[in-house]
């Protein structure tokens, strides 16, 4: 049984044509061991087979970085597909794909996905610039300082809620569903 021969090189600037040391595979491990622990190898080392083609580290890891657009792609198509599955707040989708919650309503915004976006309203009565919305009637509830049961009953009737006009406002349903 033979042994597989294989070079020592630098790992920064791969030069397969110069080899730091060529031998048997567990000799040349111990010396490249050896001689990086001694500090007469100062630099990273690899090892590789005669006849490999050798890249840089700069342009290994460059082409292992992703696309951008690919990226958008496969998080457009899990936003969608998790919309098909019954998610249909942003925070939903967010939640059930991993994508942060900024990615997902910026890509939903960006490429003017069709997705159901029912959410609570509630409009300052002496202010009608005041505008709370949140897909949750919990987050709702948090931000007036109101009790769930009556937001529900104001909803019903448009009431007003500690000084705000409380509404529950349906969003568009996509014609494809």
């Amino acid at each position: 049984m033979t042994e597989t021969q294989v070079l020592v090189i630098n790992a920064d600037l791969p030069d397969i044509d110069h080899p730091l040391a060529i031998g048997p595979e567990p000799e040349m491990f111990k010396l490249a061991q050896h001689n990086y622990k001694s500090g007469e190898w100062p630099f990273p080392v690899r090892l590789v087979k005669p006849g490999t083609n050798v890249r840089s580290d700069e342009a290994y890891l460059a082409s292992m970085k992703q696309d951008p657009k690919q990226g958008e792609r496969e998080d457009i198509k899990a936003i969608r597909q998790a919309h098909k599955h019954g998610k249909h707040s942003l925070r939903q989708i967010s939640e059930s794909t991993a994508i942060e919650f900024k990615r997902v309503k910026d890509l939903v915004h960006k490429y003017s996905l069709p997705l159901t976006n029912d959410y609570w309203r509630a409009e300052k009565y002496n202010n009608p610039d005041e505008v709370i919305a949140y897909q949750t009637l919990a987050r709702l509830c948090e931000k007036i300082d109101a009790p769930e049961f009556s937001i529900r009953q104001a909803s019903m009737s448009n009431g007003v809620v500690n000084g705000y006009y409380i509404s529950w406002v349906p969003g568009l349903k996509n014609k494809h569903d």
